[in-house]
Formats: C-alpha cells, sequence, structure tokens
C-alpha cells in the first residue's frame, strides 16, 4: 500500500501519539474534518471495551486509498489496545449526489446497509483485528 498521509503525518507517527494525545484530537467525541491524501473526510471516532469506531458522513475527493489507509491505521490501533473488532458505519447509503463508485467499493469489501439505533441507516461492516 502507499504511504498515503493523514493531515501531514504517516501511520507510524499518528501511532506514535500517546492515548491523552489521540483523545484530544481523534476521540474527542465530536465530528472532525480531516485530509487523507487529497480525500476531505467528516468524521466521528470512538472506541470502547471491543472495539475501535469508525463513523465516516462525508469523504470528498480521494481516490488514492483513503479508506484502505484509514482502515489500516483503525486496525493497527486496535491492535496496540488489544482491541478485538474495527467496526465501519459509512454514511452513504441516502446522499443527494451518490458516490457510486464508493457504493461499489463497500459492497465489494462486504459492508451491507444497516439501519444502527442512535445513528441511522449506514453502510456496517465489522472486522476482527
Amino acid at each position: 500500500m502507499r504511504n498515503v498521509l493523514i493531515e501531514g503525518y504517516s501511520i507510524e507517527e499518528i501511532l506514535a501519539l500517546s492515548n491523552e494525545e489521540l483523545d484530544q484530537f481523534v476521540f474527542c467525541g465530536e465530528p472532525i474534518v480531516f485530509k487523507i491524501g487529497s480525500a476531505e473526510i467528516l468524521g466521528k471516532f470512538d472506541r470502547d471495551s471491543d472495539r475501535v469506531i469508525l463513523e465516516l458522513a462525508h469523504i470528498d475527493g480521494g481516490g488514492e486509498g483513503a479508506l484502505p489507509t484509514i482502515g489500516a491505521l483503525a486496525s493497527r490501533y486496535a491492535q496496540r489496545e488489544d482491541t478485538e473488532y474495527v467496526e465501519w458505519r459509512i454514511h452513504a447509503v441516502n446522499c443527494a449526489n451518490p458516490n457510486l463508485k464508493l457504493r461499489r467499493v463497500l459492497e465489494r469489501r462486504g459492508f451491507t446497509v444497516k439501519d444502527i439505533d442512535g445513528v441511522g441507516e449506514c453502510y456496517h461492516a465489522m472486522e476482527n483485528v
């Protein structure tokens, strides 16, 4: 996989941050906007005892590997924290201007449309770490 940067940082540099630093910038309980390569993404991130939760609300641009990059980071973080799953929630079901390529990619990777309480309908997948 190409080394696609997240806000100018490599996966290794992000994983070198302490949990306190990650809590301030990533697991802050609020949606954040960030860049992965040329993609601009609106997302919210959470974790609990057995999973890291990636909730992506909007993805603009990209194409050079934004989703695999965020997946690799989440998986490596989950391994570091001895967490069992990475849960994906991608809100691309009812978009006004749907990205058909994104839908094909998600369906090919095994994502299914699921209605999650408190979240709504989204493309969903649970990956074992």
